[in-house]
Order: structure tokens, then sequence, then C-alpha cells
């Protein structure tokens, strides 16, 4: 005799031995694709929303400037200006000073000279006198020391290392000796109208490492230039003077070439901007012909730009972008007389003492507006669209909204 509690204890035991067992291992499995499919979702929701503020950041246009701070200063009236990182550089020939967005000497360096050049590199400054025998290399510290040569300078550029590349004229000869910023004498070789022409102009890399010179001469009745480059590396150890390449351009003058960084550099000829890639033997890497006269060259890290009077009617000026590997970008066509024109990180930055025009590297007109005083310098700062304007009496710092 069964129970009716015992027959439908018995069925159920008999339903639940028909069911399939799961083991633990399979749970667990089970357990971590779960976790990993949720993981994954909430990282591509996540993907999305960064994409919809990154785009809508990139394209956000600024309608105002407000002031963040301001500090009263007195700029000598004789003083040139420079932008040195995110300091001001001030310089005459008296001495030459760095300072801080709040007016602040970072440091006061004097000489005497009569005719001071300046070169800067990154975070590295020279200040040599033309036809004098010093130059002075300080970065955004101190000073890192004093070089004297035994001839006059003529030219010189500096790296971001403190390595200084010097021309100095002798009789019939010219010199280019390259000195550490303590003014030890690394390596010098001559040259000559004769064999390998005067040397019109100079750059260094930031490294120190590699050396490039345009050289002018005459040949056969024409003007030609070679662009030559020198490695001061390994590599360069077994060629004669660490030449290592070189081209050359008939019928044109090179007065302009510069590293934007360790492996690329661009010169600008009467005719023609060329870029050039390497970090051993640079090479040739691209190549753009010029129809109209260029008014004005300048460049960042990452991008060059060629200044030509405009031929269209939305403005007097025409601005040709290039990206360090010589691809061309766009035109940006404006219509105010610029002061200068930055390239800084994804910013093109063009003003002058009364207003300001600011562009994305896609040619996005980003702002325009006017300053509130005379500005005489404007230098980016770290800080995402925040500058610092320099005025006769004062340095603001102002922000974008």
């Amino acid at each position: 005799m069964v129970s009716v509690r015992d027959y439908f204890k018995r069925k159920e035991q008999r339903s639940g031995d028909r069911l399939p067992r799961i083991s633990y291992r399979e749970k667990i499995k089970s357990h971590k694709f779960t976790v990993f499919y949720r993981v994954i979702l909430v990282l591509i929701l996540l993907a999305a929303v960064a994409a919809a503020l990154f785009l809508q950041w990139k394209n956000k246009v600024y309608t105002e400037s407000v002031e963040l701070s301001s500090v009263e200063i007195k700029i000598p009236l004789d003083a040139s200006l420079m932008p040195f990182g995110s300091y001001l550089l001030t310089y005459s020939k008296d001495g030459a000073s760095c300072m801080d967005t709040k007016g602040n000497a970072v440091w006061n360096q004097t000489f005497g000279m009569q005719n001071p050049m300046v070169d800067i590199n990154q975070d590295v400054v020279a200040i040599g006198d033309y036809n004098g025998r010093e130059i002075y290399v300080m970065d955004t510290t101190n000073l890192l020391g004093r070089i004297t040569t035994n001839r006059p300078v003529r030219n010189f550029c500096v790296s971001a290392s403190g390595v200084v590349a010097a021309v100095l004229d002798d009789t019939n000869v010219t010199w280019i000796y390259l000195y550490d910023a303590k003014g030890n004498e690394l390596v010098y070789f001559r040259t000559t109208m004769k064999e390998s022409g005067y040397p019109a102009h100079i750059s260094i890399s930031p490294s120190g490492e590699l050396l490039c010179v345009s050289y002018l001469y005459i040949d056969g009745g024409h003007m030609k230039t070679s662009v030559a480059f020198y490695n001061f590396g390994a590599v360069g150890q077994n060629s004669t003077d660490n030449y290592v390449s070189g081209y050359d351009y008939l019928d044109s003058v090179v007065p302009f070439a510069r590293f934007l960084d360790n492996k690329s550099l661009f010169a600008v000829s009467d005719d023609r901007i060329m870029f050039f890639g390497g970090a051993q033997k640079p090479v040739t890497a691209a190549e753009n012909l010029l129809s109209d006269e260029v008014r004005g060259i300048y460049y960042g890290s990452e991008y060059v730009g060629l200044v030509f009077n405009s031929k269209e009617s939305g403005g007097r000026y025409r601005l040709d972008v290039y990206h360090k590997s010589g691809t061309f970008r766009q035109s940006i066509e404006y219509d105010i007389d610029c002061r200068d024109i930055l390239f800084y990180n994804d910013q093109i930055i063009i003003y002058n003492e009364a207003e300001c025009r600011i562009y994305n590297s896609g040619g996005m007109e980003k702002y325009a507006g006017a300053f509130n005083k005379t500005a005489l310098m404007l230098i980016p700062q770290k800080a995402s669209f925040t500058y610092m304007v320099v005025t006769p009496d004062s340095i603001d710092t102002i922000e974008l909204k």
C-alpha cells in the first residue's frame, strides 16, 4: 500500500532523474561568458559616448574669450619678443630674459651685442651676435653654457639637446663648427665657393645628430643650390666630413630649411617646397612647385604653412598647409594682416595686434574675435584653448569659451 504522499515524491524523483545535469565547470564557463559579453557591451557604449564627445569637441566653435588673469609688466621699447615653449622670450642688445604667464622672470642673461640673432628648438634657445664671437645657450630654466668662437659668426642653429652648429667666416674659407652647450668643440669642417659653395642656410635636428646645409654656388654660369645632409652619429662616421646625402637644384636658390623632428625636414626655394625624410640618410619625400611668390613661411611640429596673395574673393591672403610628410592638406583664405601664424597641436592660429583667427588642421574656423588690448604676442598654453597674450604693459591669460 503506497500513500499519496510517497507516490508524488517518487514521481518527482523520477522526473528529476530525466533532467540534464549541468556540471559546476559549465556553470562557471557560462557565467564568464555572460560577464565577458556585458563588459564588451559596456565598452562599446563607452566608446560610442567618447566618440560623440570627441566629435562635439572637435566641431565646437568658440565665440568669446575670457580673461583668467592679468599681471602688469614693462616691455622695453627696444626689446624683441618671441614665444619660447609656453614662456615669453624677450631680448635686445643688452641681454635676454624668459618670463612665465605671471610675469615672473625665470632667468635673466646680460650681454652686449650689436646684432643679436636667435634660434629656438623646442625648449632650448641660442642667442649670438652676427659677426661676433659669442653664443649663449639657455633652456626654459637657466643658462646651459656660453660658446666662444675663434672666428666671426655668420649664422648658427641649435638643437633641442643644446648642440649648436655655427657658420664661421674666414679668408676665402667658411667653416662649420659643432659645439656642445658648454662651448666644447665637437666637430668642424671647411667649405669653399669653388668646392662646395657658400653655406646660405643651416638647420640641425632636435637630437643634434643630423645637419642640413643649403649651399649656394655658380656652375657653368648658372646659379645652383645643393642641399647637403651630414650625420654625426654612428652612420656618418665612415663618410668624408660625415656627408651622407644631398640634392642639387639648378637655377634655384634655397634660402630656408628646417628640421621639424629627427627625421623630417622641409626646404623652400624661389620656385618649390621640398620635403625630406630619414633618420640616418635623408632622402626626398615630396616636392611641390610654386607658381606664386611666397610671402611668409611658418611651421610647427607637424605642419608647414606658406602664405601667398590670394586670387580668390574669400580673402586677401592664402595659407597653403602641408603635412610634414609633404602631403598638401588644404588652403585657408583669410583677410587680416598677420603678425604671426602658429601651428600648435591641432590649431592653426593667425593673429595681429587687434584680432585673431583660429582654425583646426582640417581648415574649420574655430574662433574669430578681437583682442581687448593691443596684442604684441600670443603664446598657446598647455591647457586646451588657453593662451598667454602679451600687451605693452601686461601679460594676460585668456581662455576661449
